[in-house]
């Protein structure tokens, strides 16, 4: 099993900056892949951007060059910083780890966090 907790979100003007991040406990060694998705109010959730335990980074086109994914392994913790922030961009930020097949096909979700942009 493994538990996740999203931190950072918050209110934020336009063209500012936030740093999201997402704290991991449990089986952290069955983690291949950790995301970052958000939902907006009446859209479907959608992939923000994601980073494997290889490193290898993909981003959603609405936010190449203004978001940034990253992952501390020491501190089992992954961040998103998020620039150029955009009223379009307001959302709950969900966390999300997929294990390696061998470990199970159910991926782990976090709680998730508000981020609000004002115009």
């Amino acid at each position: 099993q493994v538990q996740l907790m999203e931190s950072g979100g918050g209110l934020v003007q336009a063209g500012g900056s936030l740093r999201l991040s997402c704290a991991a406990r449990g089986s952290i060694f069955s983690i291949k892949i950790m995301a970052w998705y958000r939902q907006a109010p009446g859209k479907q959730r959608e992939l923000v951007a994601s980073i494997t335990e290889g490193g290898t980074l993909n981003y959603a086109d609405s936010v190449k060059d203004r978001f940034i994914i990253s992952r501390d392994k020491d501190k089992n913790t992954m961040y998103l910083q998020m620039n150029s922030l955009k009223p379009e961009d307001t959302a709950l930020y969900y966390c999300n780890a997929k294990p390696y097949k061998v470990f199970g096909t159910n991926d782990y979700w976090g709680q998730g966090t508000q981020v609000t942009v004002s115009s």
